[in-house]
């Protein structure tokens, strides 16, 4: 069974940065495609940011040149670099992955991390 604990939310002031981890443990084979999303307060749950066992990534229109996710396979570790944080940008942010135990690929969630950014 794998765990998904992410970090590094909180409260910063427009143009400031944040930078999230999120860490995988657990019975873990491989982790394919691992990604942010976030929700914000009566808005529906949107992807940030995904990036694929090779590296490749994609982000959402709104926060292409800001944002940046990278991973760190030996630590089972995704990121997601945060810069010039805009009022919309508050939500609560939740790590994703596809990982793979042995034949069998799964899909885990974390439980969330609050990113709070005031005008």
């Amino acid at each position: 069974q794998v765990q998904l604990v992410e970090s590094g939310g909180g409260l910063v002031q427009a143009g400031e940065s944040l930078r999230l981890s999120c860490a995988a443990s657990g019975t873990i084979f491989s982790i394919n495609a691992m990604g942010w999303y976030r929700q914000a307060p009566g808005k529906q749950r949107e992807l940030v940011a995904v990036i694929t066992s090779g590296g490749g990534r994609n982000y959402a229109d709104s926060v292409k040149d800001r944002f940046t996710i990278s991973r760190d396979n030996a630590k089972n570790t995704v990121y997601l670099q945060m810069n010039s944080l805009k009022p919309e940008d508050t939500a609560v942010y939740y790590c994703n992955a596809a990982i793979k135990q042995w034949y069998t690929e799964y899909e885990y969630w974390g439980q969330g991390t609050q990113v709070t950014v005031s005008s």
